[in-house]
């Protein structure tokens, strides 16, 4: 039999998808549609040409699994396979059948976004853990997880013919083809430019600029829906705090010891500036914290509402105050409910607040007249007044030891001294 190299071959299809050039004739080209990257290396057994296959579409990914993942002959069952962190399920698959089918949003079951200068790089994973069938005391398969990219040029057109958007557009005249791209930076202190370190100390404040490029969309107002901060990358991850919940309340300027608030007015309707003052988890040595941020936009001549707004809350007044709108709207973070889960897409992840209470919200269709995204900035490093001080003992311990050691040689020298004397 032949023996076939599954992640060789699928990895040099991944080279024909990026380029789209003919190889045999040596002349790759930029890629300017999207294309994936599936690394099959998990696979280790004689594996079909393609166990997985994935499609990059414009505003979902989907993925094609072979139930003879292993190349050996037996059907993994399907119920034993998911996509992402979340676990979704198949949306297509019976018994008979030898593929199941994963359809997801690109934001969708855990997945996460990475921006370079030239890509969006969607990352989620295909998994298959086996659940133990007949004896519980033996396995005969092992678990698996296939890491899964689709990349859109930042550049260019991604929209394909024969492909509709699942979204629709701000304005009949629009067209839905075009993709909006979502930012999150941290600034300088007086926002002139775009902080070099991620380093903070304890009492630092730190500076948030969200920002969407509307393209030629119709003007755009930002808003970030929630913010969450994790000790990983994974925003499903515990513990986790969040500082802005509830469709836009910044909920973390509430408390005594913080001074956090969005910035007011903004300087352009597609960007949201706001402050938090720097924290990290008690109890935790590595002093590191991802931030994760669910951003989206409105048509600029929409009034703000309850489900679209930025609220800081005012300790002078002891009330919250919207950046824009009439005050009623942030009415309802005093109340933590902001209306219907069913109104907006939002982190679905537990919010922890003082006291231990959870919340969660199910995730639901999106609203038509509103284009969103998560993105992460991190890690960033929190240190504290301890941190220097400890870093700072044994310089000083080794200084104390010198002089000592200088005392006592000046001693022995003196006795010395006047022995030779007597």
């Amino acid at each position: 039999g032949i023996a076939y190299d599954p992640v060789g071959l699928f990895r040099g299809e991944a080279e024909l998808w990026r380029y789209g050039g003919n190889p045999s004739l040596g002349q790759p080209r930029t890629f300017s549609q999207p294309w994936a990257w599936v690394d099959l290396s998990q696979l280790q057994a004689m594996a079909p040409l393609h166990p997985v296959s994935v499609q990059c579409q414009e505003a979902q990914v989907v993925v094609t699994v072979h139930r003879d993942l292993f190349g050996t002959g037996r059907l993994v069952r399907a119920a034993d396979l998911s996509l992402g962190s979340a676990s979704c399920l198949p949306v297509v698959w019976s018994t008979p059948e030898t593929t199941v089918t994963f359809v997801a949003g690109l934001h969708e079951c855990g997945s996460t976004l990475r921006v370079t200068p030239d890509s969006l790089i969607y990352t989620t994973s295909l998994n298959y853990s086996p659940a133990p069938l007949g004896n519980p005391v033996v396995i005969r398969t092992s678990p698996a997880v296939v890491p899964i990219e689709c990349h859109y040029p930042r550049r260019s057109n991604v929209s394909s013919n024969g492909v509709k958007p699942t979204w629709a557009p701000f304005h009949s005249t629009l067209s839905s083809e075009e993709k909006l791209l979502f930012s999150l930076h941290l600034m300088s202190d007086d926002w002139s430019a775009e902080r070099a370190s991620t380093v903070f100390q304890l009492g630092e404040v730190l500076h948030f600029q969200a920002g969407v490029d509307a393209g030629n969309h119709v003007p755009l107002r930002l808003f970030v829906d929630s913010c969450v901060a994790t000790l990983t990358a994974d925003r499903t991850s515990s513990p986790q705090y969040a500082f802005i919940d509830f469709h836009g309340c910044l909920v973390d300027g509430q408390l005594d010891d913080a001074t956090s608030t969005f910035i007011s007015p903004r300087p352009r309707q597609d960007v949201l500036q706001f402050t938090v003052d720097a924290f990290k988890f008690a109890g935790d040595s590595s002093n590191l914290i991802y931030i994760t941020c669910h951003l989206k936009v409105s048509p600029a001549d929409q009034a703000p509402d309850p489900l679209n707004k930025a609220c800081s809350f005012s300790k002078a007044s002891s009330l919250w105050v919207p950046v824009e709108g009439t005050p009623d709207i942030c009415s309802c973070c005093e109340l933590r409910s902001c209306g219907l889960a069913s109104h907006s897409r939002r982190l679905h992840v537990p919010s922890r607040w003082p006291g231990g209470r959870a919340r969660r919200e199910l995730p639901s269709q999106p609203d038509p007249s509103v284009k969103e995204a998560d993105v992460v900035v991190g890690p960033l490093f929190i240190h504290s007044w301890q941190d220097h001080t400890m870093r700072r003992v044994p310089p000083q311990g080794h200084l104390w030891m010198v002089l000592g050691l200088a005392v006592v040689a000046g001693l022995v020298i003196l006795i010395l001294a006047v022995l030779g004397a007597l």
